[in-house]
């Protein structure tokens, strides 16, 4: 499976990005983890690969939305971010995952996923 991570940019606080990942198969379980210099990649979102369960981090809930579309032969997943705040910056990936029963605690693990995209970056200025 490939990926193709776009939609990142420099922004202001409070500012609105919308994160895409385009994917070369369908049925693929989807997360967006991100990276900031000198840190650990963690966990933002995931989403099954029916679309029915997502799941965030607790810094990002409220102001992220995950979302698939999968209409017309697409399979995108997209990452809303509204309010942006300086402490989301970094670099952003998208992961797929096959299988099914893939959520809760296993898809917030970056090693569960068995692809992934190329990272977009994202910085928010104050």
């Amino acid at each position: 499976v490939q990926l193709q991570a776009s939609g990142g940019g420099l922004v202001q606080a409070g500012d609105s990005l919308r994160l895409s990942c385009a994917a070369s198969q369908r049925n693929y379980n989807m997360g967006w983890f991100r990276q900031a210099p000198g840190k650990e990649r963690e966990f933002v979102a995931a989403i099954t690969w029916s679309g029915s369960t997502t799941d965030y981090r607790d810094s990002v809930k409220g102001r992220f939305t995950i979302s698939r579309d999968n209409a017309n032969g697409k399979n995108m997943v997209h990452l809303q971010m509204n309010s942006l705040k300086p402490e989301d910056t970094a670099l952003y990936y998208c992961g797929a995952k096959g299988g099914i029963n893939f959520s809760g605690w296993r898809a917030r693990l970056d090693h569960e996923y068995e692809y992934w995209g190329q990272g977009t970056q994202v910085t928010v200025s104050s």
